[in-house]
């Protein structure tokens, strides 16, 4: 079995060689091939990157800044896995959490889990991301796009998204940026599959340490998953 590790990354100079010996150190249980994509880094991702190859598997170069779903879609050519995971490269999310993860495809539960910030009882280790008004605005993204997908996922948004190869090489992917995930959860449901849940740890970041997404995004969320639940069903 191989896991194949998609890090997409945009300006994470200061975090980006952490995160990936943190995977690495992943490869002492799995056989894990990693792939870094990088959407246009302005700052010394690249630099850092390329003195260091003996980390990674495969490095992809996107010259124009596109999104975190151009990034993703952009690696999966590269794929070898046969279970897929996506993981941030902010420190946010620790791949210890790899285990748990893949559990329920190896036991045939299922086929997609994602990674549920809410399950873990122990919550957020960063108070800065507990502001009421970023959790209200995760947990009704959350609602709506159970509503809509019939699912009953407790944190929608979360970035540890875990596929076997099999459903994800029967979802077309197209939105470029935060959309990934709510066009994800939306195909996925569309498919009939039931997305499985586990709990994960989770350190947030805030704004000044590089946090990106913004209010809008969650707008554009909310449209993304009723485009392609009633208009663009592939």
């Amino acid at each position: 079995m191989i896991l194949s590790i998609i890090i997409p990354c945009f300006n994470e100079e200061k975090t980006i060689l952490e995160i990936l010996n943190k995977v690495n150190i992943q490869k002492k249980i799995f056989n894990i091939q990693i792939i870094i994509s990088d959407d246009g880094s302005t700052d010394n991702t690249i630099s850092l990157l390329k003195d260091n190859p003996h980390l990674y598997d495969k490095l992809i170069e996107n010259k124009i800044n596109c999104g975190k779903g151009a990034a993703i879609i952009s690696a999966i050519p590269y794929l070898k896995g046969n279970i897929i995971i996506i993981q941030d490269a902010d420190l946010e999310y620790d791949p210890n959490d790899y285990k748990n993860l893949i559990q329920p495809i190896i036991s045939h539960k299922c086929s997609v889990v994602y990674g549920s910030r809410v399950l873990n009882k122990l919550r957020y280790k960063n108070k800065n991301f507990t502001s009421l008004f970023r959790v209200f605005s995760n947990h009704v993204l959350t609602i709506i796009s159970n509503l809509f997908n019939r699912q009953s996922l407790t944190d929608a948004h979360t970035c540890y998204k875990v596929f076997s190869v099999d459903v994800f090489s029967k979802i077309f992917f197209k939105e470029k940026g935060f959309n990934f995930c709510p066009e994800a959860t939306t195909k996925i449901s569309n498919l009939g599959i039931k997305i499985f849940e586990v709990p994960i740890s989770y350190n947030g970041r805030t704004y000044k340490q590089g946090k990106k997404i913004k209010f809008t995004d969650g707008l554009e969320a909310i449209f993304t998953i009723i485009k392609y639940k009633f208009f663009i069903t592939k």
